[in-house]
């Protein structure tokens, strides 16, 4: 049996009146997540324990079988695995975001998506002037690292800069709840406000300015945590998986439960990835792999920048390009299950995540199907409030995903 879950970055959301009363998953053309609805299961899912920030660390890791509140300490750490930082015991590895400051305010989380190229060389001069405070290391476009020894360091508050843009820094920089936590985010904080001083003089951000793009002109220090123990996904499922991502924090999760990040030339974590690729090597992966992780960022992207026509144009592709070419291919094959769901939504109209539950649908040849017509929001729950089913924990998700389509073979 073959196994693909394909996740849609933050692809729900909530009804616009710009779509009159409708969401973006219910525009969009989508006959291959209806096919997979119609003539297979579908159900909620709640992938953000209560009380735990609707992150797509913690989604995420839920979707792939494990329980955040068992194993989650911070999504800098998930992200070290991805990029070959090594953590000790001490460590505390922060996402560092590239951010654009303007008067005070937090203009934009991502610094215009500045270029992995460009980035490197902002990392570099971090290094050479803050090494006293810690190391950076490089990441992809504005997601980035930072590794501080001092364990204490994973208890500070900080917050996601995507949930503040357009808001005062100083009223979101990292804080504590004691004497000595406030010294260390006193430290930490004044890193970020000094990284400014060298970042405005590089010529990577002259040149952004020139061109009327935004300078990636401060560093913002959040996600923070400690090296976590997972136990590897083999073990705990008897199944060999592999992830298909532009993202780090994705990689970061496969190499800590043992998966094969699968490497896809032009898988950007952006509108723009290479969304055909990543079908065509999710399909050689299954030659010698028993599951597959699609992940794609595009959804997510654009419910953060408010763009509902990308969020629409982002769910089509995936729909089009991604589940078209599974289909096709596995076709002639009666031993394969697909998958579809994102890990949380972004809705549109606050351009940030939620901890909402999700719809999701499954389907293997020889499954009895359910009465859902459309795989989107509105659908999905009302043939869930139809029947006796409970919203599932996330992390249970994939065991039933598992034991559903070995139970489709002997219908």
């Amino acid at each position: 049996m073959k196994y693909i879950v394909v996740i849609g970055d933050g692809m729900v959301d909530q009804p616009l009146k710009e779509l009159d009363g409708e969401t973006p998953l219910q525009r969009a053309e989508t006959p291959n997540m209806d096919f997979i609805a119609k003539n297979g299961s579908c159900g909620m899912l709640a992938t953000v324990p209560q009380g735990m920030e609707p992150g797509s660390d913690v989604a995420n890791l839920s979707i792939m079988g494990y329980d955040p509140k068992k194993y989650y300490t911070g999504r800098g750490p998930l992200e070290a695995a991805s990029i070959g930082a090594q953590l000790k015991e001490d460590d505390v590895a922060f996402r560092c975001n590239l951010i654009t400051q303007e008067n005070g305010l937090l203009a934009d989380f991502n610094a215009g998506h500045i270029s992995t190229a460009e980035a490197s060389q902002l990392i570099e001069s971090l290094n050479q002037s803050f090494f006293r405070y810690g190391k950076f290391y490089l990441g992809t476009s504005y997601r980035h690292l930072f590794i501080y020894k001092g364990k204490d360091a994973a208890l500070l508050k900080s917050t996601p800069p995507h949930d503040v843009v357009g808001e005062p820094i100083q009223e979101y920089l990292l804080k504590g709840d004691n004497s000595v936590l406030d010294a260390l985010s006193v430290k930490l904080n004044e890193l970020m406000y000094k990284s400014s001083d060298v970042l405005e003089k590089q010529p990577i951000n002259e040149k952004r300015v020139e061109s009327d793009k935004n300078p990636a002109n401060m560093i913002w220090l959040w996600g923070q945590g400690p090296k976590p123990q997972l136990p590897p996904f083999k073990e705990k499922y008897n199944l060999k998986g592999a992830t298909i991502t532009g993202v780090d924090l994705i990689k970061g999760i496969g190499t800590y439960l043992g998966l094969t990040n699968v490497h896809v030339p032009g898988a950007t974590g952006f509108y723009d990835t290479d969304y055909c690729g990543k079908a065509k090597y999710a399909l050689e992966s299954l030659e010698d792999h028993d599951l597959v992780f699609i992940h794609v960022e595009a959804p997510d992207e654009a419910g953060h920048a408010g763009d509902i026509q990308e969020k629409i144009m982002a769910i089509e592709r995936i729909d089009r390009r991604i589940l078209g070419k599974l289909r096709e291919e596995l076709h002639s094959l009666d031993d394969y299950a697909l998958a579809v769901l994102p890990d949380h939504p972004t809705p549109i109209d606050i351009r940030t995540h939620t901890s909402d539950p999700v719809p999701y649908a499954v389907y293997t040849p020889g499954c009895e199907a359910d009465k859902t017509e459309a795989y989107n929001e509105v659908s999905v729950l009302d043939s869930f409030k139809d029947s006796s089913n409970e919203i599932m924990e996330g992390y249970k998700f994939l065991k039933f995903f598992i034991e559903y389509a070995r139970r489709g073979k002997t219908v």
